[in-house]
């Protein structure tokens, strides 16, 4: 029985380890995120959304970013260190506040445990809500919080538009994606990532070509705010889309738009924005220069600059979730 009993305990502790450590399914984490935006909502009188906008805006940089860590599953808002703890404190990850405050750092204990921990959920979202009450509650307020942190008008205007899209739908489990053609009208595409254009200029084909007839209904892939809709000398009638993970959809050489569709406006996965045609490569009305087709393609900004990148893969893994 002496034998059984360390065996015992040494199940108990390393069984609970494991059981703890068990990695969070995409649900729970959406659930834990609502629930930690939700709670400094209470705490502080920030708006929920705001909160989201900008922790899912810093997530969406810190994917794509060399020079900041990857981002934890809950939270996206980074501190560096640095600015946390103060820029002459010798202890970088400090988390007494009482130090923190003698070195200048802006660390704060946002739950009352007595520690200002970087990499504690509540404590970084109360400091971040904390900035933002000073300005204000409303959308103005917001905007100019936004500029004085990030000053670069595309960040300001993509938090924004995450803010517009959470409060438009009162959730943040939107990752649905669509294919930009409805099923059942026929189409057809291989990935022309890359090829060489000469109208206008020697240049490369920043995007995908999805061959379709004159009037084919072009849906939006994603939950996001059109950024820009109108007339272009190269994509003929286009329309921007930007979703909530800062990725920049552009849909060119449109016959036309979806009545009513606006810049401003919040689209969902699934959602006529306009039809197929052949609009482009001349002034204002050109279009025939060309066989009908949607122009697809996808820009990433990274909070510094933005750039095309391929979106074959992408509509490839779409197109087989549509057939399902």
């Amino acid at each position: 029985m002496k034998k059984v009993i360390p065996l015992v305990i040494f199940f108990i502790l390393f069984g609970v380890g494991k059981a703890s450590a068990k990695e969070l399914t995409q649900d729970e984490i959406f659930e834990k995120r609502m629930d930690l935006y939700k709670k400094t909502e209470a705490t502080t009188q920030v708006p929920w959304y705001y909160l989201a906008a900008i922790d899912q805006f810093e997530r969406s940089i810190r994917d794509v970013r060399k020079d900041l860590p990857d981002p934890p599953a809950i939270t996206g808002y980074y501190i560096p260190p640095e600015i946390w703890s103060g820029a002459l404190n010798s202890t970088l990850e400090d988390i007494n506040p009482m130090t923190i405050e003698l070195f200048g750092g802006i660390g704060v204990d946002g739950n009352g445990d007595g520690k200002a921990d970087r990499t504690n959920n509540e404590d970084l979202l109360f400091l971040l809500a904390q900035y933002l009450s000073k300005y204000g509650m409303d959308d103005q307020s917001f905007r100019l919080a936004l500029w004085d942190y990030y000053q670069r008008d595309q960040s300001v205007r993509s938090i924004m538009g995450n803010a517009k899209v959470y409060r438009t739908f009162k959730r943040i489990d939107l990752s649905e994606k669509a294919f930009p053609i409805p099923k059942g009208y026929n189409y057809s595409y291989k990935n022309t990532w890359g090829d060489r254009r000469g109208w206008g200029g020697r240049r490369i084909h920043e995007g995908t070509d999805i061959f379709a007839n004159y009037g084919t209904p072009v849906r939006a892939v994603a939950y996001g705010v059109v950024e820009l809709k109108g007339w272009n000398k190269y994509g003929g009638w286009r329309i921007g889309i930007r979703d909530l993970n800062n990725t920049y959809h552009y849909y060119a050489h449109l016959n036309g738009f979806a009545k009513g569709l606006k810049i401003g406006d919040v689209v969902e996965p699934g959602m006529i924005i306009g039809s197929v045609g052949s609009s482009g490569y001349g002034p204002p009305g050109t279009a025939g220069k060309f066989p009908p087709h949607l122009h697809f393609g996808m820009y990433k900004d990274n909070g510094l600059n933005e750039w095309s990148f391929d979106p074959y893969p992408h509509l490839r893994l779409w197109e087989r979730s549509q057939k399902k």
